[in-house]
């Protein structure tokens, strides 16, 4: 680009003509000039033509023909060559607007402020925004409102906001008056939370010029400025309600707005207003109501907006069918992802969002992830280019697959084009290698990231939490403290998370008092960790209380109380939580059921399970999914009602998954049917040759019947097909360490104290009446030997460990990965009797609160 040099350029030789090949003379208007059209005689016709071409909407062929003009050394005026500009920047055709700036230099007119604000605009709209900056510079006192307005802007559109505002400041400063547009890009400029104080005082400004009025740009402006700058979507009302004038991107800029906020009723509401007020929605508008339908789940709403975009043309948009694409996977009821698979087929054309979004359905429709990466698969073979969004869903569909090795390749993928170091990516990546076991591998990738944010850290705190190694957990919350990159609520429900994983109560207390320093404490997130956290540490009072300081409850806060009175075996009290959510207003959804439902069978409260899960649907509109038909065999199960559980698997619309029949096993286990014990057993094996856990049962089932040789043979199976039972182990926490015991452990540093305890326990709960079970000893032993074996449960020796090691006046909280065995039980309750401790339990279905020789079980699990 030659330079500019006002007021009167130097003399420099002329640029070569720029000529499009081939020009057809059949689109220029006739003149008076030589066959050679090229060379005309005068500059007039070539003149006219000119005028005629940017009438027309031709700009190549008006700037050719200005080529022509100026070879000849014609030019056109001042009026000519503005419009030439503005058609170039209207066009976005920027390189033929540099080349009407060249020539415009060449032909030694002086160019006035229109000229050179469009210049401005011009240099800016393409990107060069210090040819934009010389050229104000250079304006001297040729600078208007436009031209200052111009610049403000450019800087804004740039990033450069505290520029634009300091241009701001320098304008007032030099006694110009901001106009509607000036005031508009100073307020873009302070939509940010850094700037959005400066925005208010503009604010004020703004209102005492008069300007609020002025134009729709002024308000629509002020709107983002609060939503953006701190999250004010009252101000943001406020400043719209007062709005004389609005259209339709006012409208849809707030229904956005309220969207994005978490505020969808309100943007529903604002939607329907628009309509009565005479508002035609565009595609926009109807992008934004829809995803508000999605965030409130309402398919009802959904589908009436989706046959409005079909009945007024805007159903095969792009922008819209992303959103009803993502509207139908969030509110099927059924959580199929069939409907929004018809949309996106019958989109006539696709872009990475709506690839995005379909591939996003998938994943989170549940069990479809294999189609999800098909998906992914098709789109790289097409002309659609994946991006970070894109490869973070697909990679989740990995890990929910656990196929690291399909993962592996994606990633890869990402690495061709340049997306591998994107945190999005990386993040998805470290979360795959830890759901697959691999945290060495989880590790790497979390230290090859170039830049590590908080989602980062929080992806790996959330890894070790998951993988209990709380120790690691705690090491990096020590690192984000350190490398100032702060944490978040998400931060510390990992952690909560983590902790209660093991039971670890002890650093679960810990982690609530950094939340409580760290000023995370009315988070609602944060409340419902804690209650989760409590709850499944064995202390369900603390997580009540937690549950009752909370002022903003939802429907994840009301289903993890019930969840933890229900799996504490409170029946009654979890009940009682559900009907008071309910009247108060809250909808519950499939897994406020599942709680409801198990607290039921827990009880054995058959009639009651029986009309909650027929109110499913009835009330509430919830189908039934496979595991609420589990609870229901499970209530039947517990209750001895083996057979009316069969039927009831029978007559399901679904055909019964191997967590049905695992269900139905385990009942025929605890009540020694064989009969239909082995008929379960086959129903899974038939779905799933190499499920250990119906192998196991099935062989315990025998064992209890004494059936040895039908163990044996089942032993002799899984050891062919390399089918390994999972080891039974309990766990205590002491001194902020977890202990944890396998049978018969022996590697304990306290082990002879340990059992030196143990026996003499033995002696004392003998005394008080206990009588050994050997009808849990599922080996084929002398009864002597099998007593000496149940005294080697890994839940008798954690108890044990618990008397020598907590504080009397504390409960003893031990957990179990498996049932915990009937035996131990009964031994625990007696210990409770003779030690005067309080000894809570949690095995993998429940708690037992053991005190005084009872069990708030009832002996009925």
């Amino acid at each position: 680009m030659m330079p500019l040099s006002l007021p009167a350029p130097a003399k420099i030789p002329p640029p070569s003509s720029v000529k499009p090949s081939n020009p057809s003379r059949q689109n220029l208007p006739p003149s008076s000039s030589p066959p050679f059209i090229a060379q005309p005689t005068t500059s007039e016709p070539l003149s006219n033509r000119l005028i005629y071409h940017l009438n027309e909407g031709r700009v190549q062929k008006a700037i050719f023909t200005l080529d022509l003009m100026t070879q000849k050394g014609n030019h056109p005026d001042l009026d000519t060559y503005s419009l030439l500009l503005k058609s170039c920047i209207r066009s976005r055709n920027f390189h033929l607007g540099k080349l009407v700036h060249s020539l415009l230099t060449r032909s030694k007119l002086e160019p006035n402020s229109v000229i050179l604000n469009s210049l401005i605009s011009l240099y800016s709209k393409c990107g060069d925004l210090n040819e934009a900056n010389k050229i104000f510079k250079s304006m001297g006192n040729k600078r208007d409102i436009v031209s200052w307005s111009s610049m403000i802007s450019s800087y804004v559109n740039r990033g450069k906001q505290v520029d634009a505002i300091h241009m701001f400041v320098e304008m007032l400063e030099l006694g110009f008056c901001p106009n509607e547009y000036c005031f508009s890009a100073v307020i873009r400029a302070c939509s940010n939370t850094e700037n959005v104080a400066i925005g208010h005082v503009i604010y004020g400004f703004l209102l005492k010029c008069g300007y609020f009025d002025s134009d729709v740009c002024v308000g629509c402006a002020l709107i983002d400025m609060f939503v953006k700058g701190s999250g004010d979507l009252k101000s943001a009302y406020k400043v719209f309600d007062k709005m004389t004038e609005k259209n339709t991107v006012a409208w849809t800029l707030m229904i956005t707005r309220c969207t994005q906020l978490g505020c969808p009723r309100d943007a529903i509401r604002l939607f329907l207003d628009m309509i009565l007020s005479g508002f035609l929605p565009d595609r926009f508008t109807l992008s934004g109501v829809v995803s508000a339908c999605s965030e409130l789940e309402s398919f009802t709403l959904g589908k009436q907006l989706h046959s409005w975009a079909i009945r007024t043309g805007l159903a095969l948009d792009v922008c819209v069918g992303c959103s009803l694409v993502d509207m139908y996977a969030k509110c099927t009821v059924d959580g199929s992802v069939d409907d929004s698979r018809k949309v996106f087929d019958r989109m006539l054309d696709h872009n990475v969002m709506s690839w995005t979004a379909i591939i996003t359905g998938y994943v989170q429709s549940g069990g479809r992830d294999k189609e999800a990466v098909k998906l992914f698969s098709d789109m790289i073979q097409g002309q659609v280019a994946p991006n970070h969004f894109t490869f973070a869903s697909v990679l989740k569909a990995c890990g929910n697959l656990l196929d690291s090795s399909v993962a592996e390749q994606v990633y890869n993928h990402a690495v061709k084009r340049g997306l591998a170091l994107d945190d999005c990516v990386g993040n998805s990546l470290i979360s795959i290698y830890a759901r697959s076991g691999r945290m060495e591998d989880a590790r790497k990738a979390f230290e090859s990231l170039f830049e590590k944010n908080l989602v980062s850290y929080n992806t790996m705190v959330d890894a070790y939490a998951k993988n209990l190694n709380s120790e690691k957990a705690f090491e990096l919350l020590h690192e984000i403290e350190d490398t100032g990159v702060g944490t978040s609520a998400y931060t510390f429900a990992s952690l909560l998370s983590g902790a209660s994983s093991i039971g670890a109560i002890g650093k679960g207390e810990q982690i609530h008092a950094r939340i409580i320093k760290s000023g995370f404490e009315s988070n609602r997130c944060i409340y419902n960790a804690l209650i989760s956290m409590y709850s499944r540490c064995g202390n369900v009072e603390a997580a009540f209380q937690v549950f009752k300081e909370m002022e903003d409850r939802n429907v994840i806060s009301w289903t993890s109380m019930i969840t933890g009175f229900a799996k504490h075996g409170f029946a009654a009290r979890a009940l009682e939580i559900f009907y008071k959510m309910l009247a108060d207003g809250i909808k519950p959804n499939g897994i406020t059921y599942i709680a409801v439902l198990s607290a039921c069978s827990h009880a054995g409260l058959i009639s009651e399970g029986w009309k909650h899960f027929r109110s499913m649907y009835d009330e509430h509109g919830i189908v039934q999914r496979m595991e609420h038909y589990a609870c229901m065999v499970d209530l039947l199960g517990r209750s001895g009602s083996l057979a009316e559980a069969l039927e009831f698997i029978r007559s399901m619309p679904l055909s019964a998954d191997i967590l049905v029949w695992r269900t139905f096993l385990g009942a025929c286990r605890v009540h020694g049917d064989t009969e239909l014990g082995k008929h379960a057993a086959e129903m899974i094996l038939e779905q799933d040759p190499h499920d250990p856990a119906a192998h196991i049962l099935l062989s315990n089932l025998y064992a209890s019947a004494g059936h040895w040789e039908y163990v044996a043979n089942i032993r002799k199976r899984m050891k062919e097909r390399n089918l390994i039972k999972e080891a039974g182990c309990s766990w205590i926490e002491a001194d902020n360490k977890v202990h944890k015991f396998h049978v018969g452990e022996t590697s304990h540093p306290k082990n002879l104290e340990i059992y030196d305890e143990l026996n003499q326990l033995a002696l004392k709960i003998k005394e008080f009446g206990y009588v050994p079970d050997t009808n849990f000893v599922l080996h084929e032993l002398e009864e002597e030997q099998k007593v000496q074996y149940l005294f080697q449960h890994s839940e008798k020796i954690a108890v044990a460990f618990g008397l020598i090691s907590t504080s009397k006046s504390k409960p003893i909280r031990v957990f179990k990965n498996l049932r915990v065995c009937g035996d131990c039980h009964t031994a625990i309750k007696y210990t409770s009797m003779v030690t005067g401790r309080e000894i809570v339990l949690r095995d993998s279905n429940r708690f037992h609160h053991i005190k005084d020789g009872k069990c708030s079980c009832n002996d009925y699990w």
